[in-house]
């Protein structure tokens, strides 16, 4: 075995393979990049290199820099984690050069899999089933418009290159194929440096089932069952689980034996995963992953298995440690935990991590993470924070863990998918296991509701957050100063707090006068008596004359984060404003669309003179792996174009400017 291994990678993969290395008693080294210098995997790691800039293309995908910290440590392995370099061959090649091991397949395989349509050929030669579709080498728009014709509609186009739903269109119409067409390739080109892409048949209900399977240098593959990700957004996954449920006992045995004979083409070896489409009693291959997966936690829930030990002895020379799949031990489900905005089609949120409590792991319940509270979320890389993976004796059991551990679960300072996570878990089809790809789409209006107005239990928390925040360090830390208290003392007299409470675009001016067991004031028309108490966890038991609601408020900045279960579920983001504040202060100059994180023109849709509509797309911006549309947020006409296509703008900066038409 190893003694010394290098961690290729950053964030909750690198913590996690760090975790392995200990408890094999391997010393790691962790690499790490401008903005992740006080990261949680520096911190976790036994030595740890500097290797460049904030930006992957500085740091984390520069091979010379992370072979030169691999060879100054003394390293005799490498392990890539996901993303990044981790399906690279040219990389894998150069590990074998520098005679440093690296810690997954031949490059040979990696080659072979890392072209979707060479690895479905090859699929195809080994007799694996794969979609009715379009492979070939020719890519200019004529050919790939006949054999989209050739194909029927509905179909898809995907990214030849690459992954992660990048370069993926589906087109449900002719008319619609040179648009989509166009939008592909640039998101290849962009992501992948290369915009070759093929067609395929678009099934309409399919599931998205992948199978873990495991090999090494001495001819043994073996399959450990199957995934179900089906709940994606964006064609990015939000909810694996294993192993796969409700498939036809004979569907299941099919995928598993086409799994390993896609390994075995290869020459496979290390962990990988094959991914199918399935509908009904059909099973396609759609690509093969030669890399770890995100969502290898689940399959490690329900088999005991170390995958990254795995990973690590095959990679020193070692047989498998069994060639007989153990049998499935229950069921695991897994959700990621992302700082992006679902109601704002998926918009990335960047920003200072100010409260991060998850649930402390249990042997049912396990968090993967790779920040702590008080870090950031940069625009520089993916906007994964988390993952939690539960486990239950059966699916039903899982999710009810995992539903329990998301409402434990607690951020403030950026905006998050916790509540859509929350919703999913306990959506009725979710619970049914009425699974396809479109999931999150068709039930969109329960997994994304629209804003409601604050109720009066969210409404009565913001203004005791606000009233029982510790004051200032005015008093140099005297518990008696009359300087540190919020009940109201005055010297000749009980005063009252003004608290003014934004919910949108409405205000709610509230009085507080304190009493003795608790505050006075007027709360939807009526008076109403409020009290707080704050809980061990960082939660808080409102009391609304009398009846007690545990609610989670939480300071952001100048706002306060409102979260209510049971019969008011939903989560609110309350401004608290300045009662003596001039009004109209703190406004923004209107028609002026800005920046909201930093990133990289793709597109400018618009010219100055344009008119424009409400919702339509006027600027296309990539940030953290996403392409973000600035759209129109009311009719108009393009009075400035503050951009370039190409161009790299900084949160803030001015894109385009409207005026009323």
């Amino acid at each position: 075995m190893f003694r010394t291994l290098l961690i290729a990678n950053r964030g909750e993969i690198a913590c996690r393979v760090i975790r392995t290395a200990r408890r094999l008693g391997i010393r790691s080294v962790a690499v790490f990049s401008e903005a992740d210098a006080h990261a949680l995997h520096v911190r976790l790691a036994d030595a740890a290199f500097p290797i460049g800039g904030a930006r992957a293309t500085d740091s984390y995908l520069r091979i010379d820099r992370i072979l030169d910290a691999a060879r100054t440590a003394g390293a005799e392995a490498i392990h890539p984690g996901y993303g990044f370099l981790s399906e690279n061959a040219e990389f894998a090649d150069s590990c074998a050069a520098a005679g440093i091991a690296f810690v997954g397949p031949p490059p040979a395989a990696i080659r072979a899999m890392g072209s979707k349509a060479e690895s479905k050929r090859l699929m195809e030669q080994a007799g694996v089933p794969i979609v009715p579709g379009y492979h070939g080498e020719a890519q200019d728009e004529a050919v790939l418009a006949d054999q989209a014709m050739r194909i029927g509609f509905p179909l898809l186009i995907k990214a030849s290159a690459g992954g992660g739903g990048k370069g993926m269109r589906p087109v449900l119409a002719a008319s619609e194929f040179a648009a989509q067409l166009a939008g592909a390739r640039r998101e290849a080109r962009a992501a992948f440096g290369d915009d070759r892409v093929l067609l395929e048949r678009y099934l309409t209900r399919p599931r998205h089932v992948e199978v873990q399977v495991f090999a090494d240098s001495h001819g043994n593959t073996i399959h450990l069952h199957t995934r179900d990700c089906s709940v994606q957004r964006r064609h990015q996954k939000v909810l694996e689980e294993a192993p796969a449920p409700d498939l036809p006992p004979a569907v299941r045995a099919r995928l598993h034996e086409a799994a390993v004979n896609a390994a075995r083409a290869v020459g496979y070896a290390s962990a990988g995963t094959v991914e199918f489409i399935v509908e009904g009693e059909d099973a396609f291959f759609m690509e093969m992953n030669t890399r770890l997966q995100v969502e290898h936690p689940v399959t490690e829930m329900v088999t005991g298995i170390d995958l990254v030990e795995w990973q690590l002895r095959v990679a020193a020379g070692e047989p498998l440690p069994m060639t007989t799949p153990p049998e499935p031990r229950g069921h695991s489900v897994e959700v990621r935990l992302y700082a992006e905005d679902p109601a704002q089609d998926w918009r990335p949120s960047t920003g200072p991590l100010r409260h991060f409590h998850m649930p402390h792991g249990a042997e049912d319940l396990r968090i993967e993470t790779g920040v702590r509270q008080g870090d950031a979320i940069t625009p520089f890389y993916d906007p994964m924070i988390a993952k939690l993976v539960a486990w239950g004796p059966d699916r039903r059991a899982a999710l009810a863990r995992l539903g329990a551990a998301l409402h434990e679960s607690r951020v403030a300072g950026i905006t998050t998918n916790l509540a859509f996570l929350r919703r999913l878990v306990g959506h009725p089809a979710m619970q049914a296991a009425e699974l396809d790809t479109g999931f999150a789409t068709r039930h969109a209006a329960d997994l994304i509701p629209a804003l409601r107005p604050a109720p009066p239990a969210a409404l009565a928390a913001a203004a005791l957050e606000e009233v029982m925040a510790p004051m200032p360090a005015a008093s140099a830390g005297d518990p008696h100063s009359p300087w540190d208290r919020r009940d109201g003392w005055r010297l000749q007299g009980t005063g009252a707090r003004l608290v003014v409470v934004q919910d949108g675009d409405v205000l709610h001016r509230m009085r507080l006068a304190p009493e003795r067991t608790g505050w006075r004031t007027e709360l939807g028309g009526a008076a109403a008596l409020l009290a707080g108490h704050r809980l061990p966890d960082g939660g808080m038991q409102v009391a609304i004359d009398g009846v007690v609601q545990r609610v989670v408020a939480q300071h952001d900045g100048g706002s306060v984060h409102v979260a209510l279960s049971g019969g008011e579920a939903g989560e609110w983001m309350l401004r608290l404003l300045d009662p003596y504040a001039p009004v109209g202060g703190e406004s923004a100059a209107e028609g002026r669309l800005a920046a909201p994180i930093p990133g990289r023109v793709v597109q400018v849709l618009v010219q100055p003179g344009d008119a424009v509509t409400r919702g339509q797309v006027l600027v296309l911006l990539e940030a953290m792996k996403t392409e973000i549309r600035i759209a129109a947020p009311a009719d108009g006409v393009v009075a400035a174009i503050g951009c370039a296509a190409g161009e790299s703008v900084e949160e803030g900066a001015e894109l385009v400017t409207l005026r009323a038409g």
